[in-house]
């Protein structure tokens, strides 16, 4: 072949002429892991189904077939669940104390993580964040009666109690996860802020916090699950039943001897769009944070 020729195809193919054309890389299917995560994927798309279809049948169709669809969907199930379990006084007591409790997490965890990050080379700041990080290993049910009997004595037996109970007790888990992200954010501009005249105030305030967007994302999330999803911590602090949230007032439907799932999942099904919804939205934030906390 002649070197006209060759020049000619490279010109073509886009590369300088005399250069050897280079085959286009091609982008790999990993099969082995696509069908990894497509059976773990079964795991919550089979019980999601289930409680689909369970919501949607009556007490006899369900006697009859688990999995089996409905034959005539019975939508009235919502409707009796909402009232059986006055769902809008329970969401509204749920929704005040999820807000609350993220509110004030993502403005308290976030300030004490940058304390302590910024200050690890110390040995009361090192000491301290293990002490934090140790917090998670002590199990719920040994504070118990304790936390019970403070809460009762001090009238925090109510929403703002529990409020405070879950910025507390997520302290533990969400100084980890600030800690790690925030070793990750170049200590630089930190330093160009405090040259400018800017305090250690309104350095994290104005150049710290806008760049914990991600791992707020990821701190609120699991701050929202906790705080919408539990049982047990408002099931032992909470006293008044106007102030029951979703989870305890959902236990109206378990009886001492049956049982009704229809209307149960129903209720279940409710109280899970929310968080479904802000999931959604926050998702792409709380990936980034997450990767970019274990990079370092």
């Amino acid at each position: 072949m002649s070197s006209q020729t060759l020049a000619t195809r490279d010109t073509a193919a886009g590369q300088p002429p005399g250069r050897p054309v280079r085959p286009r890389r091609r982008n790999r299917v990993n099969w082995w892991l696509t069908a990894l995560m497509a059976v773990l994927s079964l795991t919550i798309l089979i019980p999601l189904y289930f409680a689909v279809v369970t919501a949607l049948k009556t007490p006899e169709e369900l006697a009859g077939s688990g999995f089996a669809p409905p034959e005539n969907p019975r939508w009235a199930n919502f409707a009796d669940a909402w009232e059986l379990t006055g769902f809008p006084n329970a969401a509204v007591n749920s929704a005040m104390i999820t807000v609350g409790a993220l509110v004030l997490t993502l403005l308290t965890n976030s300030m004490v993580s940058y304390a302590i990050s910024r200050n690890l080379h110390r040995r009361g700041f090192k000491l301290l964040f293990y002490y934090f990080v140790s917090a998670l290993f002590v199990p719920f049910p040994i504070i118990m009666l304790p936390v019970v009997k403070q809460t009762a004595l001090l009238g925090m037996d109510n929403q703002l109690g529990l409020t405070f109970l879950y910025v507390v007790y997520g302290l533990a888990l969400n100084v980890f996860i600030y800690v790690g992200y925030l070793n990750s954010i170049p200590r630089e501009l930190e330093e160009a802020a405090l040259t400018d005249g800017a305090g250690v105030w309104t350095t994290f305030w104005r150049i710290i916090f806008p760049l914990l967007a991600p791992i707020n994302a990821t701190v609120g999330i699991l701050t929202c699950l906790w705080a919408w999803n539990d049982f047990l911590l408002p099931l032992v602090v909470l006293s008044s039943p106007d102030a029951q949230t979703l989870p305890l007032v959902q236990y109206v439907f378990q009886g001492q001897f049956s049982t009704n799932y229809t209307l149960a999942f129903s209720s279940y099904l409710m109280a899970l769009a929310p968080m479904v919804l802000i999931y959604l939205i926050a998702q792409r934030w709380v990936i980034s944070g997450v990767m970019r906390g274990s990079s370092r």
